[in-house]
């Protein structure tokens, strides 16, 4: 009996040091995990598989491992997505470099600071009527914006191919992906820019494939990290920790695209088959790059056509006016600590 009692009391003793250690632990652990993760807006202009790095970040837990809350928020077009930023309603744009220098010009206080879309991952797909360039000269085609983004690019590339706006054709500004997608379908527009692998999916319904942007823009840096200069130098820290976390979003999704497609194919309505061909289109050309960097080369060519609009004087400056790669190079080496 005694015996018994001894063992109680022991069991009792190891229970109540057990106790002890776990109110120790919470003591130090609990405030930890109530601290609230820092609000991390940033704007975007569509909704696509170029942009899914974005949504594989917050949907898969790379911004949450470094702190941020991050809300992504779908805009028309670049120009509306960098007034947001310069506004302050959102922390990062993901924007088109000719809609960057645009607002740099006219004293927008921005810079950008890595690489989403370092190429042109876009196709011309035409109505069931329309099979090449030729077949477009005064038709109406539908576009995102008219003079920045995809736009912007659209217009080069009809230009390429010996069209000039307005003279050879209209442009009609429908506004996403999906809505103009809607407007060829229904016949409202001869044809227009999708994003790779949306020109599958219409070819598969009928409609043809006319050309690839990149094959007439090689080199073309179109859509960047952008931040306001001013808040980004004040809140360094977070910026760095945003990087990180595209950072280790862009090498994970290169390594596990499957597990990345399963989840975007759902996220994107795509299947999953046309995810693993664009996810391949945009790491084989580069358009997504490991390191969440950008192409120098390709924002050299957006300052020499942005010249040729008129919006830039000779001699014309260097990228690294408008780049600040020090918050992309403090993440790396942050990285490579680990």
């Amino acid at each position: 009996m005694e015996q018994s009692l001894v063992r109680m009391e022991n069991g009792r003793s190891r229970r109540a040091g057990a106790l002890v250690m776990f109110v120790i632990a919470m003591t130090f652990i609990a405030p930890a995990l109530a601290q609230e993760k820092v609000r991390f807006p940033i704007g975007e202009s569509s909704k696509t598989l170029s942009y899914g790095p974005l949504w594989v970040a917050a949907k898969m837990g790379f911004f949450d491992r470094e702190g941020l809350d991050v809300p992504i928020v779908t805009m028309r077009g670049s120009p509306l997505t960098i007034q947001a930023l310069t506004a302050d309603s959102t922390h990062v744009a993901n924007a088109t470099v000719d809609t960057l220098i645009s607002a740099y010009e006219r004293g927008a206080d921005i810079t950008m600071i890595g690489g989403l879309i370092n190429g042109l991952g876009l196709a011309m797909v035409g109505g069931k009527q329309y099979k090449n360039y030729a077949d477009l000269r005064g038709t109406t085609i539908g576009t995102q914006t008219l003079t920045s983004g995809t736009g912007f690019a659209l217009r080069l590339v009809l230009k390429s191919h010996g069209m000039e706006y307005p003279r050879d054709y209209k442009l009609l500004n429908i506004g996403s992906a999906p809505d103009r997608y809607k407007a060829l379908t229904s016949g409202q527009i001869s044809s227009t820019p999708v994003g790779v692998p949306l020109e599958v999916v219409a070819q598969k319904q009928g409609f043809n494939i006319i050309g690839y942007f990149a094959d007439d823009l090689p080199n073309y840096q179109f859509n960047v990290y952008i931040v306001k200069r001013s808040w980004a130098e004040k809140n360094r820290p977070l910026i760095v920790r945003f990087m990180k976390a595209m950072v280790v979003t862009m090498r994970w999704m290169m390594d596990n695209r499957e597990v990345a497609c399963a989840y975007l194919s759902k996220e994107m309505a795509i299947s999953v088959e046309d995810c693993r061909y664009a996810s391949e289109y945009n790491f084989k050309n580069r358009i997504w790059d490991r390191n969440a960097d950008l192409n120098v080369d390709g924002v050299r060519t957006l300052i020499r056509i942005t010249a040729e609009q008129g919006i830039l004087k000779e001699p014309l400056p260097e990228p690294a006016k408008y780049i600040d790669s020090s918050y992309l190079k403090q993440a790396l080496a942050e990285i490579g600590k680990k």
